[in-house]
């Protein structure tokens, strides 16, 4: 058993702002945690464990990044320049731009290079006190590059101190030259049996927009995950209402993302499901859009909702969730408070995991420790990173 004193708790199950208990203590055993509350109230069986202080250090669980892309080849930095050039969607796309080319970097490149390239976007996520990330595929669009994606994001899981969720986002662009519906029922549907057969896949995910995939398409993907007893999740009304948001609804997505087009009666259908809004802020502010989320919408329906960075080489480039909280804060209106239960508590249930986000007795002990004592610091900092210490089932890492 570990006992750990003199710290300010933050995500506890306490009626307080931000879960907040000051002059705290934690009692870890294994991977979980037995105790979370004041050192005063620390039950007498642990009383005589050998204390580590940590001199008043806030304490809140181990962060949460909901929805990345992080196991991708290539830059699109060279696009980016094009773009504040002037040149248009359509020129980019001409001169070999857009998700086309990561694509294609990513079919050219070996698993040891994504490891390679993905460690390092890793690593700056892991620095910002994140715990547990979650790892799409969706840049191969063929059954060999999909499940590459998906073994790359559990070997990260291995290499280094985190958990990693994979979600199989096959339906996320229709290749060049395909059919829509073909693609669906020939490669998408295919590799996902496929790779819920080697144990890659741990939730399905898919694109529907104008620009992707129709809601009945997407169905038919979602009927195949059901089958498969996965969860799903859905980028959806990012650019304009489809009617993703009602369809994931329907099959009771554990979250739905970006939403900045979602109409008042899809918000009480997610409630309604039990579904997480998770907002995307490093999108929204990398292609320069003006269309907000309806945060006031979703806090009056009783939505919960996440904060993710979105990492991803087309429109969020972008390796610190901490920052993502601050744009969250910034551009949609979100609290401090709401920032920081949006990549813990919330960003757990987007991931089907009841066991992660609080600091509570039979939850993992996934912990971040941080040189500061106010929640709000975290959201407030702009991307600043004061951790002190990690914590994962556990063991400090």
């Amino acid at each position: 058993m570990k006992l750990l004193t003199d710290l300010v708790l933050a995500g506890s199950d306490a009626p307080t702002p931000y879960g907040r208990i000051e002059r705290g203590a934690l009692v870890l055993e294994g991977d979980q945690i037995v105790y979370a509350g004041t050192q005063a109230d620390l039950p007498e069986q642990y009383v005589s464990l050998k204390a580590t202080s940590l001199e008043g250090r806030l304490v809140t669980p181990g962060l949460i990044d909901c929805h990345t892309h992080l196991v991708h080849g290539g830059s699109r930095a060279r696009e980016f320049e094009m773009r504040q050039s002037g040149a248009s969607y359509a020129d980019i796309a001409k001169a070999g731009g857009g998700i086309v080319s990561t694509v294609a970097a990513t079919r050219e490149a070996s698993e040891d290079a994504l490891i390679e390239q993905a460690l390092v976007r890793l690593d700056r996520l892991i620095a910002d006190g994140v715990t547990t990330v979650e790892i799409k595929s969706g840049y191969g669009l063929d059954r060999d590059t999909e499940l590459k994606q998906l073994r790359v994001a559990r070997r990260l899981g291995e290499l280094r101190k985190v958990r990693v969720v994979t979600s199989f986002l096959g339906a996320h662009a229709i290749p060049k030259g395909m059919d829509a519906d073909a693609y669906i029922d020939t490669v998408c549907i295919p590799a996902l049996t496929e790779a819920h057969a080697a144990g890659l896949v741990d939730m399905v995910d898919g694109f529907c927009e104008s620009i992707a995939f129709s809601p009945a398409q997407i169905a038919r993907v979602f009927d195949v995950a059901a089958e498969l007893g996965l969860p799903v999740k859905l980028h959806a009304e990012q650019l304009s209402d489809q009617g993703g948001a009602a369809l994931a609804a329907r099959h009771g997505a554990k979250s739905v993302e970006h939403l900045e087009y979602i109409s008042d009666a899809d918000i009480d259908a997610l409630a309604k499901a039990g579904s997480v809004a998770v907002m995307l802020p490093g999108a929204f502010y990398f292609l320069k859009e003006t269309r907000k989320p309806p945060i006031e919408g979703f806090r009056r329906a009783g939505v919960p909702m996440a904060v993710s960075t979105d990492s991803n080489p087309g429109s969020s480039p972008m390796t610190s969730l901490l920052l993502a909280m601050n744009m969250g804060a910034t551009f949609f209106g979100l609290t401090p408070e709401e920032a920081l239960r949006g990549v813990t508590v919330n960003a757990a249930k987007a991931l089907a995991r009841d066991d992660l986000g609080r600091l509570a007795p039979g939850c993992r002990a996934d912990l971040a420790i941080w040189d500061v004592a106010d929640p709000a610091e975290l959201t407030y900092r702009m991307g600043d990173a004061p951790l002190h210490a990690r914590y994962l089932g556990g063991d400090a890492c």
